[in-house]
């Protein structure tokens, strides 16, 4: 008696609907406000842009033929008043480089504030408002998160070696910017905005990234 054919084996099937995986369901709730984090990086590179191309050339900065000693203090701050209206934006470099060399120079310190200043853009800055932060099981309002983080910053500033960091590399920044203006001659340089307040627009470009993504400036 011939047997009974083999049926042929199941191949399992997979719902794609219902195998979808928890992360991928879950994806669109990101820790991170992308479209408001991404808003706020265009903003800081747009300012960045707008204030590099105000920049005066190097050469002209650093033409030693324009040195000379000024006669007196008025003459100084005088120099140093037309100075700043003139190189403003090479001036701010100056500070931002001898900051960074300052931080640059204590890796440690450096990890600090960038760890910190990641907890204020993921956990506070750009975290959706429908989202709260949720710690160890327990659940932190906007006011809470707020004052740990200004607790978190203000022990991790002042109780650690990033405040004198910082504060040094401004000083030594500011130093050199006010030596070179003060014997740099202005007489050959040309302002271009003649009735604009010294550095209003320097001020404008630099900092017109810290209106939030969110207050639709």
């Amino acid at each position: 008696m011939a047997s009974a054919p083999t049926p042929p084996p199941l191949l399992p099937v997979t719902n794609p609907a219902s195998g979808s995986s928890p992360a991928a369901a879950g994806g669109s709730d990101a820790p991170i406000a992308t479209p408001a984090f991404r808003l706020f990086l265009s903003r800081i590179s747009d300012s960045a842009r707008r204030s590099l191309s105000d920049r005066r050339p190097w050469g002209e900065l650093l033409d030693r033929s324009a040195f000379s000693k000024p006669d007196s203090l008025s003459d100084a701050t005088s120099r140093l008043r037309r100075n700043l209206a003139y190189f403003r934006v090479n001036y701010a470099a100056v500070v931002a480089f001898a900051l960074g060399a300052s931080l640059l120079a204590h890796p440690f310190s450096l990890l600090i504030l960038l760890g910190l200043l990641a907890a204020w853009c993921f956990l506070y800055l750009f975290r959706p408002s429908d989202q709260p932060v949720v710690l160890f099981g327990r659940t932190f309002s906007d006011r809470e998160t707020l004052l740990g983080l200004v607790g978190a910053s203000f022990i991790l500033l002042f109780f650690t070696s990033v405040a004198s960091l910082i504060i040094s590399g401004l000083l030594v920044g500011g130093a050199l910017v006010a030596a070179h203006g003060a014997f740099r001659v202005p007489e050959d340089l040309f302002l271009d905005e003649p009735n604009a307040p010294p550095g209003s627009s320097a001020a404008q470009g630099l900092l017109s990234f810290l209106g939030g993504p969110g207050s639709g400036v």
